[in-house]
């Protein structure tokens, strides 16, 4: 078994035929199948370890478990949010849909298949749940492969419904109700200084936003409007959102953008860092924000380039020193691999354990990550290169790489200017606020 992975592993021969090829494919895709199988057994098996670990050492009931969704995420690459949801697909897959399970294993079902079927059952009883992966996802007497192997995901989800609608009507409609509470919008970096800009809403709302959007594009272009309809959608959702309708009162807003003097003068290239997005080009920065009346945050840099430290006495970060470590990471959470925004200022080394409340030893985390750090066994220490070294309690260890995006790097030798005077240039960008000074 292992010399025909490990040769499936080595890629296709040279002259293999379409169909060797294809046969290839096929081969590894079973693979992936089956390790993701693994992976989710593995996980179960180290939520048990730990539990019993934690509990031979007085940790309360209530926090038996803590951190290993994290450790999930760290071993296998993803953001804590997802490694979260891994293991909880995991532990339903072995302890409620075996079927389902026994699929994957054998490489014919892909974790995201089984993914869908959780989700659709997810507010039914365990009963009604094994009922629909014993219906779905079971072998035949003899053998045969379940129709379910083949579906589209579309259908399964519709195959996946259909069946927990006939069960239990009533669990169905109310976790319809309950689903609107999590309406959200939210917002990520796409190429080329553009954003993708989502909202998760109840389809009644969803759709009537779309179709008033596809409305204001046919009469556009009925007007003869040379924009395409997707620009017409876009340029009106943001007039009528941001209230900018055409040639009216700019908007109002505020953006916290970390850039050289020199770059913002237009005498200098260096990239821009624009907290909620990334890197963005010099030029560009200075374009958008002579768009709109814009609150720039301007922050000081010493001889190397990097932001000015700050330090305080008290174990909690002062609002400034908490907003520096936001700026400083990105306004992203450190964890290795996790993209989630701050919402915690906390301390490398523990506070009870020496740890200062400075710039060297605080990070931004997510709720997440800041709750998993604090299960027994975990450490973390910061590097000198304004990296963080995590340990978990398996002595494994992750390093997250200092933040570099809105790092500038002059010449060694390079001597820190005094902050120089606003220019005409600087002039033109109004209402220049300086909220907090930043000194070491």
């Amino acid at each position: 078994m292992n010399e025909t992975i490990d040769r499936l592993l080595a890629g296709p021969p040279l002259g293999a035929s379409e169909g060797e090829l294809v046969d290839w494919i096929t081969r590894l895709e079973a693979i992936k199948c089956t390790a993701e199988a693994v992976q989710a057994e593995a996980a179960v098996r180290l939520e048990e370890v730990v539990r019993a670990r934690q509990l031979g050492a007085g940790v309360p009931a209530r926090r038996l478990g803590e951190g290993v969704a994290s450790q999930v995420a760290l071993a296998r690459g993803v953001a804590p949010e997802k490694g979260a949801k891994l293991l909880g697909l995991a532990k339903v897959l072995l302890g409620e849909m075996p079927h389902t399970f026994a699929l994957m294993k054998a490489g014919l079902f892909s974790q995201w298949q089984a993914t869908i079927l959780a989700r659709e059952t997810a507010c039914l009883s365990l009963e009604d749940r094994r009922v629909i992966d014993e219906n779905l996802c079971a072998t035949g007497p003899s053998g045969e492969v379940p129709t379910v192997v083949s579906m589209g995901l579309r259908q399964l989800e519709n195959a996946a419904k259909k069946l927990a609608i006939t069960l239990d009507q009533a669990s169905v409609v109310a976790r319809a109700a309950n689903a609107t509470k999590d309406r959200r919008v939210s917002l990520r970096p796409a190429p080329d200084t553009m954003t993708w800009l989502g909202a998760l809403l109840p389809v009644k709302d969803g759709v009537a936003v779309f179709a008033a959007l596809d409305q204001a594009a046919k009469a556009a272009r009925a007007a003869g409007d040379g924009r395409t309809r997707g620009q017409v959608m876009a340029d009106t959702l943001v007039e009528r959102v941001t209230g900018r309708e055409k040639g009216g009162v700019k908007p109002r807003i505020e953006v916290k953008i970390v850039m050289s003097a020199d770059a913002l003068a237009n005498t200098g290239d260096q990239p821009a860092m624009v907290e909620g997005y990334g890197p963005v080009p010099a030029e560009w920065a200075r374009d958008a924000l002579t768009d709109a009346e814009v609150f720039i945050r301007r922050l000081f840099t010493d001889p190397t380039g990097q932001l000015v430290a700050m330090e305080s006495r008290s174990r909690k970060a002062p609002d400034g020193l908490a907003e520096f470590i936001t700026t400083r990471d990105g306004g992203t959470c450190r964890t290795s691999g996790c993209d989630a925004p701050i919402r915690n200022i906390d301390h490398i080394q523990r506070h009870t354990d020496g740890g200062e409340t400075n710039a060297a030893n605080l990070q931004g985390l997510c709720e997440r990550c800041n709750q998993a750090k604090e299960a027994l066994g975990w450490r973390a220490r910061p590097g000198p290169d304004g990296s963080i070294i995590t340990t978990t309690p398996t002595g494994h260890t992750y390093t997250s790489p200092p933040p570099e995006p809105w790092r500038h790097h002059p010449p060694p030798d390079a001597q820190a200017p005094d902050p120089p005077p606003l220019s005409p240039a600087e002039i033109r960008l109004r209402n220049v606020l300086l909220d907090h000074t930043l000194a070491a």
